[in-house]
């Protein structure tokens, strides 16, 4: 029996998390539980899964939480705040921690389990793209396992000769692929001029409205560059991208010899998850399987960056190093929230990202500090943008 630490809980991949668990009562105990604004749903986890701990991370909301939680799961630790996230991250009787905060905000949790040595179920890709190296380092020296849940990545992890060891000797590139999200064959002025309800009916994946957003832009795809760089080692001219409509292929690997290996499965979170809880071993997801003679084609293509111009700031922020890829995060963040509020056009997120890495100089932070310093001095750059975007 396992016990599990999953961080956003109420969220898709927290939810996601729990279905799997779900069907294997015998495997896995919910230990530990977050969420960061969500009261009645962390309740309502409460309440089915009697956990040890639940944390709400706005401590604004810590007397609701607290009452509510008391309501229906007495025996139920409720705790609040940032550093309540870590807390439960580390905590020994935790075994596995799945980061599933999404955003800047999962990263202080994230290195605080890699520190603690748990088993690390990696969602969180921006832990990475702002502190790669401080997390990993982090790892290596406490002995954690790190598994990635992202599909793309987790696809990358099983086609790999040896998972996250360094580069593989035969391996010439990775490939990550994109749906296009919802408006792939859109005009540009088309997507200048999207709205909300547009951007985040992604097509083909069950996501929450921010990484929605990020998958219409293509900058979700441009923040997994950045991750499978961290996670596996190669350098960004050996990571590229993909289109691939059908969402059956999710990554690829390809070698000096010509072959590509390649990771199919339905477009359905459980699967990745299913393979990290398990691993090593294989365990059932509920996902459907394919049914392959009825798959008509699986269609490939170029990323248009005239039309999404985000995956090159990705890039871009990538072969910069240091603390760009901080600002990129940053900035997209700002620039997101800021379209989901009304407040700037579709098209104004990636002008408000591109702007804010053109002030900002690149530095190189070595602690959770500096990094997050960075961070917030990236967020006042940015609001300073998407303010002269303001519709």
């Amino acid at each position: 029996m396992k016990n599990v630490c999953i961080q956003g809980v109420t969220g898709s991949i927290g939810s996601q998390t729990l279905a799997v668990i779900d069907l294997h009562p015998q495997r896995f105990r919910v230990t530990a539980v977050s969420a960061g604004r969500d009261v009645a749903g962390l309740a309502e986890v409460c309440q089915r899964y009697s956990p040890r701990w639940a944390v709400i991370a706005d401590e604004r909301l810590y007397v609701s939480a607290k009452a509510q939680v008391a309501q229906c799961a007495p025996d139920t630790q409720v705790l609040a705040g940032p550093s309540a996230l870590c807390e439960i991250a580390a905590l020994p009787e935790v075994d596995v921690v799945v980061a599933a905060i999404v955003g800047a905000a999962g990263l202080p949790s994230t290195l605080a389990a890699a520190q603690a040595a748990k088993t690390l179920l990696l969602a969180n890709k921006e832990a990475l793209v702002m502190a790669g190296e401080l997390v990993l380092a982090a790892a290596a020296q406490s002995g954690a396992k790190l598994l990635p849940i992202d599909s793309e990545h987790n696809g990358l992890f099983q086609c790999l000769p040896d998972g996250l060891a360094d580069p593989a000797r035969g391996v010439d590139k990775l490939w990550l692929t994109a749906s296009g999200g919802p408006f792939l064959r859109w005009s540009a002025r088309d997507i200048e001029n999207a709205t909300v309800a547009q951007a985040v009916a992604h097509p083909n994946w069950d996501m929450g409205r921010k990484i929605s957003v990020d998958s219409a832009t293509l900058m979700n795809k441009g923040l997994e560059v950045i991750e499978a760089q961290r996670l596996f080692g190669y350098a960004e001219d050996r990571i590229g991208v993909l289109v691939h409509p059908q969402s059956i292929v999710h990554a690829l690997v390809e070698y000096c010899d010509g072959s590509f290996l390649a990771h199919l499965g339905s477009p359905d979170m459980r699967t990745p998850i299913a393979h990290a809880l398990g691993w090593p071993d294989r365990i059932d997801s509920a996902a459907r399987h394919l049914d392959l003679a009825s798959l008509s084609q699986l269609q490939f293509e170029a990323p248009d960056t005239q039309r999404f111009p985000c995956l090159d700031l990705a890039y871009q922020a990538l072969r910069d190093g240091g603390s760009a890829p901080i600002v990129l995060n940053a900035a997209n963040e700002v620039a997101v929230e800021a379209f989901l509020n009304g407040g700037i056009g579709f098209g104004s997120i990636s002008t408000a990202v591109a702007e804010t890495l053109r002030q900002l100089p690149v530095s190189s932070p070595s602690d959770l500090e500096t990094v997050l310093a960075v961070d917030a001095d990236a967020r006042r750059h940015a609001q300073a943008a998407v303010a002269s975007f303001a519709r």
